[in-house]
């Protein structure tokens, strides 16, 4: 009795563990709550499928979290491998609404993307634990560039582009963590800022003659200069082909982000109505189960990505503030963990999963709010999904074995 106790024993950190399986039966709560509406909905019933999916999950926590991570850094390509080759089938036979991001075998679905996010971190982890010496250039980051642009574009054209963001994450993260210097990740992601202001040629030539500026005073080597000049004024002159190239329902969600009042009654109503259900649980909330913008169907797609809009409804700002507090317990320990680590695989892996779930967590909130546009994007253990649940507690699973092996 004591030896099977021991071996379902999660290894690492407890309290990491106990979080987690907190805010994850929290989230199977508020997804019973987001189904218990006066109308007909897609939400009602799903939190037993969220619990199953649980179940699932911590099985996998439970056995990945006992498989060493030289394993893992030897699995790596044939990971990231298998994840492209399902970004391919997914382009060809994925369904889903507006996007083709889901494979189904029979009643059972999964998000390529979810697989793909971790594969990624783990051939990044991997690449940059084997380099020696300083990450000072724009040469040596080439291969990790590559690595996260196949992922990329093959979920850009799904399209996909809230977990296409996440990927560029996971990039800035590695290349953060793994020591690149500011100026050069500067350097690196100018261009992507230039794709966002080249809607406005005067904001434009302010930002393409501060770069210059800065390449003046910086003096990189004069090729990688001349490169990122033209970069920049390469991804100026694509913003307008950018935006022509998204779906309808993608340019109406960046316009509404702007001005949610443009279109009311289509794009905007998402955003409308989770500011008003949020407002409306006032310090304390409605009750539990009771918020009157969720049981009337007002508020769309409640278990999953707007479920932080039941939580403001039906808790009141002491339940979101408790939330909050919980995810980000969580995630200081998730920091920490890849802090202490000595191992530079363990640590780049376990810092990229942290950004993985921040990113979602800002986005998700923002969106909810108002102050990020609308990109799908789910809210770690409580929004509804279980491909993304599963591939959570994987990644988790990864931190805990990171943390036992450093005796963190």
């Amino acid at each position: 009795m004591i030896a099977a106790v021991r071996a379902l024993r999660p290894p690492g950190d407890l309290k990491l563990f106990g979080l987690a399986i907190l805010l994850a039966f929290a989230g199977v709560a508020m997804i019973y709550s987001a189904g218990q509406v006066e109308v007909p909905s897609v939400a009602t019933g799903v939190w037993r499928r969220q619990l199953v999916w649980l179940v699932l999950a911590i099985i996998a926590f439970l056995t990945v979290s006992r498989i060493p991570l030289r394993w893992l850094d030897w699995a790596a390509v044939w990971l990231y491998a298998a994840s492209i080759v399902l970004l391919v089938i997914v382009l060809l036979f994925g369904t889903g609404p507006n996007t083709r991001s889901w494979l189904y075998i029979g009643p059972l679905g999964m998000q390529p993307a979810e697989l793909a996010k971790l594969a990624t971190i783990l051939l990044l982890a991997r690449t940059f634990s084997s380099y020696r010496g300083e990450l000072s250039r724009l040469s040596q980051l080439v291969r990790p560039v590559l690595i996260v642009l196949v992922p990329v574009g093959l979920v850009a054209l799904q399209p996909d582009l809230g977990s296409a963001l996440v990927f560029g994450a996971i990039l800035i993260a590695a290349l953060f963590w793994a020591g690149v210097p500011m100026a050069t990740l500067f350097m690196l992601v100018s261009p992507g800022i230039s794709l966002l202001l080249g809607f406005s040629p005067v904001v434009w030539g302010i930002w393409f003659l501060a770069l210059a500026v800065f390449l003046y005073l910086y003096r990189p080597f004069a090729a990688e200069g001349i490169l990122v000049l033209l970069a920049n004024v390469a991804a100026g002159a694509l913003t307008l082909p950018f935006w022509r190239s998204l779906a309808p329902y993608q340019q109406n969600r960046l316009v509404v982000f702007l001005d949610p009042g443009v279109d009311p009654r289509g794009a905007g109503w998402h955003l409308i109505q989770s500011k008003v259900a949020i407002g409306s649980g006032g310090w304390f909330g409605q009750g539990f189960a009771d918020g009157p913008q969720k049981r009337l169907a007002f508020l769309p797609e409640q278990h999953t990505d707007f479920i932080f809009s039941v939580i403001g409804e039906e808790l009141g700002f002491f339940g979101v503030a408790l939330v909050l507090v919980l995810l980000g317990l969580f995630l200081r320990r998730v920091l920490g963990v890849a802090r202490s680590t000595e191992d530079s695989f363990a640590s780049i892996t376990v810092f990229c999963l942290f950004a993985v779930w921040f990113s979602h967590l800002i986005i998700n909130v923002g969106m909810t709010v108002g102050l990020m546009p609308i990109t799908g994007l789910p809210l770690p253990f409580l929004s509804y999904g279980g491909t993304f649940l599963l591939m959570l507690f994987v990644g988790l699973a990864i931190v805990a074995r990171a943390s036992a092996e450093s005796g963190a």
